[in-house]
């Protein structure tokens, strides 16, 4: 996504979207908030935050919360165009390699925007996830 006013108006929208959702979290055991926001090839927003459990192998991340989301409101496979990440704390939060996979899966040639040790850092799938498994 070329850098140009409505992608930067895309992109405060998108992580406006998802500090709202973050205020959902529900993490007592980390105290790590976090909120996804994605868009949709047809225009549509999806948001998602971080559920915790206490058996810790059952957390469901706030990016994947938020796919997983778009997929059951969709017919057929949903195509990501972009996705916003934020967390509470404020510190560089980029998705974790699980979130990586399953974002390249609906969005391969998507935007992701999330905090980076100096400010937003806006990078491509391809670029956050090279070589990553396909069928």
């Amino acid at each position: 996504m070329k850098k140009t006013a409505s992608s930067a108006r895309l992109r405060e929208q998108l992580l406006g979207r998802a500090r709202t959702a973050m205020k959902s979290a529900y993490a007592p055991y980390s105290k790590f908030q976090v909120g996804a926001a994605l868009l949709l090839a047809d225009g549509r927003i999806f948001t998602g935050c971080n559920v915790e459990n206490a058996s810790y192998g059952l957390t469901i991340c706030a990016e994947r919360n938020a796919i997983f989301a778009a997929v059951a409101a969709t017919k057929g496979k949903p195509k990501i165009v972009a996705v916003a990440v934020v967390n509470k704390k404020r510190v560089p939060c980029s998705p974790c390699g699980a979130c990586r996979q399953v974002i390249a899966e609906f969005g391969p040639d998507a935007v992701v925007w999330y905090l980076g040790s100096k400010g937003v850092v806006s990078r491509t799938m391809r670029e956050l996830l090279v070589d990553g498994f396909v069928l």
